[in-house]
């Protein structure tokens, strides 16, 4: 059985290239909706449908436990994904998300009293940073920001346009204890984003990986059913010229992906 990870680009790789450097004894399978990518102007409705068909693929393809990478797919779909989807389906997997984890992130290490969030539209929009940040500690103050030009940028090999549109969306977040970049494409711009400011930027490919060792040390009877010979597949719904070359930066030279159809 596998780790599965889903994105709704190639943003993921970033984590589930850290999660393989972590925990390289583990199969797994990365699946990423480039066809279909951003989800974060979508409805809520068609990221549950789309985050449905992802699952529904990975847990076919013998995925144990999948990592729902996809921060606008965590905040819009991963509750009803974990209390209806499964339920239904496939009783016995789980499905993990990036949110919270990256939320207890923020006051594991270090005082944060004022948190800043830059995300897609939806992943704002739905206030499940704000909500989860609160939870863990409910004296924060969250100010997020909608960075919706940064998905397309890397989607599309155009980040040497990114860097005046990262100024833009980092002004006003310049007082913040911590930032948490609230997409996994926003990753592959951490080291960009602290040279511009200088608060402490919480990255999600610095957060999941030791969070995941930790869940497996805690669920034994997930850990013994996962392979252990070092496999890794990746899978997408489109493959261009960029995507190619994105994932070759991402996951090396080696990498190979094959198309595939969902729904």
């Amino acid at each position: 059985m596998r780790i599965g990870v889903f994105d709704s680009g190639l943003g993921g790789l970033a984590i589930s290239q850290a999660i393989a450097s972590r925990l390289p004894e583990y199969d797994y399978l990365y699946l990423g909706d480039t066809k279909r990518v951003p989800y974060g102007g979508r409805s809520q409705e068609t990221i549950h449908e789309f985050t449905s068909q992802a699952l529904t693929y990975l847990f076919e393809n013998d995925c144990e436990l999948i990592i729902v990478a996809c921060n606008t797919a965590s905040a819009e779909a991963l509750r009803k994904s974990q209390q209806e989807y499964l339920p239904a389906h496939y009783p016995d997997r789980r499905v993990l998300g990036v949110i919270i984890p990256t939320a207890e992130a923020v006051f594991e290490r270090g005082t944060a009293k004022r948190v800043g969030v830059l995300a897609t539209n939806s992943t704002v929009e739905s206030g499940a940073y704000e909500r989860e940040l609160i939870r863990q500690n409910p004296e924060a103050k969250v100010v997020s920001r909608a960075a919706p030009l940064l998905v397309p940028l890397i989607e599309n090999d155009g980040l040497r346009y990114a860097g005046p549109v990262m100024d833009d969306y980092l002004a006003g977040l310049e007082d913040v204890d911590a930032l948490v970049l609230g997409c996994t494409h926003y990753c592959l711009l951490k080291d960009e984003i602290r040279s511009r400011t200088k608060v402490r930027v919480v990255s999600q490919d610095e957060v999941v990986p030791e969070k995941l060792a930790d869940y497996l040390v805690r669920h034994p009877e997930i850990e013994t059913r996962l392979g252990q010979s070092g496999e890794r597949r990746y899978v997408v719904t489109d493959v261009t010229a960029a995507h190619e070359k994105w994932a070759r930066k991402l996951a090396g030279d080696e990498i190979r992906l094959e198309r595939v159809t969902l729904g």
